[in-house]
């Protein structure tokens, strides 16, 4: 972590960091990134087919896989940008406002 006090009073506002950025590299499973989401994408199992379109475009890696099948989705670091549901050929998942 930077020396730097980004809470300091004494801190000039071009020296902060922009809200909802993680600065430090590797480190986003340490944060419950999903909280920034507005629509969430909810998967139907019963229509998955476990083609992994949706877990091979997931920037997040939010596509939980278990022994060869999508199992479901990590609400805590999806952030709901719905390419997933963008790259489901059989609609198993849709992108619902939250």
């Amino acid at each position: 972590m930077s020396d730097k006090n980004y809470y300091s009073t004494e801190c000039k506002w071009q020296d902060t960091t922009p809200g909802g950025i993680i600065i430090d590299t590797g480190n986003a499973r340490e944060f419950k990134t999903g909280d920034w989401r507005t629509a969430k994408p909810v998967w139907d199992d019963k229509k998955c087919k476990n083609c992994f379109l949706c877990w091979a475009f997931c920037p997040d890696m939010s596509i939980v896989v278990e022994d060869e099948k999508v199992k479901g989705i990590d609400y805590d670091h999806c952030k709901g940008c719905g390419l997933c549901a963008a790259q489901c050929k059989f609609d198993a998942i849709q992108l619902v406002e939250e």
